[in-house]
């Protein structure tokens, strides 16, 4: 486990609760701002299709936008490297074969599949490659959370078809049933290394899909309590790690929760995404109370709320989410997320981000909050006027 791992074990600990099974809680007080967990991925691999054209502009060990200066892989050809030395060291000879068979033999194969199966394969051929090479690694990886879909039998049965006659063959145990499994784990533990973020861009692709093992853990909640960020263009070493930053104080025991994607999703948008990508029904208090609104109403009633909370700023929520202590008031509440949204949501156009204070430097929490998509500073008035 790496050091954000092993830090990450005195400041969270496994419990089951009720309803949500395995989950993470704070095993002591957490602040705002609060780093609580850094992760280099198990896994990391690009999002675009290889037989696309054009081809993907990122770097395909580091994911760093691609500069002049930029080499191709002159074996297959399907991958490009930026200057960092390490990044083309990454490419091992029997992905590079395989890639390469696959791209000379099977590019027809693809035509009658959607694209995603192309990203896919990427990923099956990244997995075996780690089980080759780092045995340990790919046993972490088969331990995570995911079981096989029988609906996704067409996908198992082409891809397994298709890596079965790979030259070079696959360098370790292969069969269906692991093809399954391992398309599972990262179906509902990958994580999405996007695009840059452009005001004219309102929606962002994803550039890489990565693997972290430990940041896997964390549950969703409509109204999360901590967010993730990540630095993929810095120029420093680590820049696909993630990091997980509180957006709040939070009391010992209570579970530490991610949002699985933008917070300003409808209820509808959000339980089908929940349900189609993760498996599971939301039942936060945001959703239950959202439920029994109309669909119709939903955009109307969360513009009413916001408005609300705006000219009357209730002190009571203040309160309630900067100590994380809940109150019957706060459960009666028509708008559980109108707070949240007034304080945290990212006014930028077209970015949907969630702000979270900078970690602390002194006792007293940062008075300035950090989007986590365009990455933008803004000034924390609340905590201003406290």
């Amino acid at each position: 486990m790496n050091d954000g791992g092993a830090k990450a074990e005195t400041l969270l600990r496994i419990a089951e609760i009720e309803g949500r099974g395995r989950s993470l809680v704070a095993a002591q007080p957490l602040r705002a701002g609060q780093v609580i967990l850094r992760e280099s991925p198990l896994l990391l691999y690009s999002a675009f299709p290889f037989l696309s054209s054009p081809s993907s502009p990122y770097c395909d060990h580091c994911f760093r936008q691609l500069s002049q200066s930029a080499r191709k892989c002159q074996s297959c050809s399907l991958v490009s490297f930026c200057s960092y030395r390490s990044c083309s060291a990454s490419h091992t000879p029997w992905l590079c074969e395989s890639l390469r068979w696959i791209h000379q033999s099977y590019s027809a194969a693809f035509s009658d599949q959607p694209p995603e199966r192309q990203v896919q394969a990427r990923f099956l051929l990244a997995s075996y490659d780690l089980a080759a090479n780092s045995p340990s690694d790919f046993q972490l990886l088969l331990s995570l959370q995911g079981n096989g879909d029988p609906a996704d039998s067409a996908a198992v049965n082409f891809l397994h078809s298709l890596l079965s006659a790979v030259c070079p063959p696959i360098p370790v145990s292969f069969s269906p049933e692991i093809t399954a499994a391992l398309l599972a784990k990262d179906k509902v533990n990958g994580f999405g290394l996007m695009e840059p973020f452009s005001v004219s861009n309102e929606k962002r692709s994803v550039r890489a899909y990565g693997i972290y093992p430990n940041t896997s853990f964390f549950n969703h909640d409509c109204l999360p309590n901590a967010c993730r960020f990540d630095y993929v263009d810095s120029d420093s070493d680590g820049n696909t790690d993630i990091v997980i930053r509180m957006i709040h104080d939070l009391p010992e025991g209570r579970e530490v929760c991610l949002s699985y994607f933008p917070v300003n999703m409808n209820y509808s948008s959000r339980q089908k995404r929940l349900l189609e990508d993760y498996g599971f029904k939301c039942v936060c208090d945001r959703c239950k109370v959202e439920s029994s609104w109309s669909e119709g109403e939903e955009e109307e009633d969360e513009n009413e709320a916001m408005e609300e909370m705006e000219d009357e700023g209730k002190q009571e929520e203040m309160e309630d989410l900067e100590g994380g202590e809940e109150e019957e008031e706060e459960e009666e509440s028509s708008f559980p997320h109108a707070y949240f949204f007034a304080r945290y949501m990212c006014e930028k156009e077209n970015c949907f981000g969630t702000l979270a204070p900078l970690p602390p430097k002194t006792h007293d929490a940062s008075r300035v909050l950090e989007c986590n998509v365009c990455g933008s500073l803004k000034e924390d008035e609340v905590g201003v006027k406290q």
